[in-house]
């Protein structure tokens, strides 16, 4: 383990004013998002895609790290140049996901484990020699009547500290993900409760795992109401029992928290992470870590037709402004008013 280029790139990953693209979606996952504007997906159709995505100009001003896949980080640009290659130039760290899915918890109905340890210490060298400097793991909680298990928020907490074991001995950043889910009609004090026992949970794993917490990056859902709730709390009331909740478990030790968008809108993600910067000083870097709120609108304006690739890069770059200004807590929502 190199602990010196753990936070050199930590700290590049939570850069001022930027944030990392997910661009890290399973084959099921983005054949779902090219179905959406009637596209199949080839191999070449995603490499198109992510070099419209990783080649807009200006990105790098506001794009820190991008998540790749595994077939993603084999891929080239037009010009032949591998994608992490082209990244690196740019100042782009390029990063991989490797879990390989969340699975069902034998015993534990509505509750999974996430896969992917197994072959991890080979694959993570392969990673790191194709120019990956760090990974990314998701556990999934969901929340609903009797779950989740303290259990399973053990046992997914478990995996995430093996997987950040094996990233920080092969010199990559991990990225720890643990996820509670917004899908269900819960309130968010629900929220706030599932997500407190799963961030003590992981922070007490990584520390029995000897996780070096200066290298490592946090990436956790807000604190939020569930989509199907009667009542839902408002983005100021979000902000503040996020920032709450990760003052209380998240030691000031950890360089950065980037969140990932977890199924919200696209305005809604940047507008709560703008509010929670605004609840500053706070002892990390608050940063964004999102897929679909960054890409939709650019996929929308792509179509995927060679004459509107310019279009897709200019939805792509104006999202990625926007979440830039959220990082100093200055995006206002009256840029989607005047945008639209």
């Amino acid at each position: 383990m190199s602990r010196s280029e753990l936070e050199s790139t930590a700290r590049a990953m939570v850069a001022k004013g930027k944030g990392i693209l997910a661009a890290d979606e399973s084959g099921g996952t983005i054949k779902k998002r090219f179905d959406s504007i009637k596209l199949e997906s080839t191999e070449e159709a995603r490499r198109t895609y992510r070099e419209m995505l990783f080649t807009a100009p200006g990105a790098a001003d506001h794009i820190s790290g991008v998540i790749l896949y595994d077939e993603t980080i084999r891929q080239k640009t037009k010009d032949g140049t591998p994608f992490p290659q082209y990244l690196q130039k740019l100042g782009v760290v390029p990063g991989i996901k490797v879990d390989t899915g969340a699975k069902p918890m034998a015993g534990f109905a509505h509750e999974t484990i996430t896969e992917g340890l197994d072959g991890l210490r080979e694959r993570l060298a392969d990673y790191y020699k194709l120019g990956a400097r760090f990974a990314k793991w998701r556990a999934v909680i969901d929340i609903g009547a009797g779950y989740p298990t303290q259990f399973a928020i053990d046992a997914n907490a478990h995996a995430l500290a093996r997987y950040a074991a094996l990233c920080q001995e092969a010199s990559i950043v991990p990225i720890v993900e643990p996820e509670v889910l917004m899908d269900g009609d819960h309130s968010i004090e629900r929220c706030e409760e599932v997500t407190s026992n799963t961030l003590a949970s992981v922070f007490q794993q990584l520390h029995s795992h000897r996780i070096h917490l200066e290298g490592m990056i946090l990436k956790p859902n807000m604190v939020i109401s569930g989509k199907k709730a009667a009542s839902r709390a408002n983005p100021q009331q979000v902000a503040e029992a996020t920032v709450r909740t990760l003052k209380r478990y998240v030691p000031g030790a950890v360089p950065g928290i980037a969140f990932l968008s977890g199924g919200q809108s696209s305005a809604e993600a940047t507008e709560h992470l703008s509010l929670m910067n605004k609840l500053g000083p706070l002892p990390w870097e608050l940063t964004f870590s999102y897929g679909r709120a960054l890409q939709d609108e650019a996929l929308k304006a792509w179509g995927g037709k060679p004459e509107t690739f310019a279009a897709g890069q200019k939805a792509f770059l104006r999202r990625a402004k926007y979440n830039g200004l959220a990082r100093t807590g200055s995006y206002s929502s009256k840029l989607e008013q005047e945008a639209a």
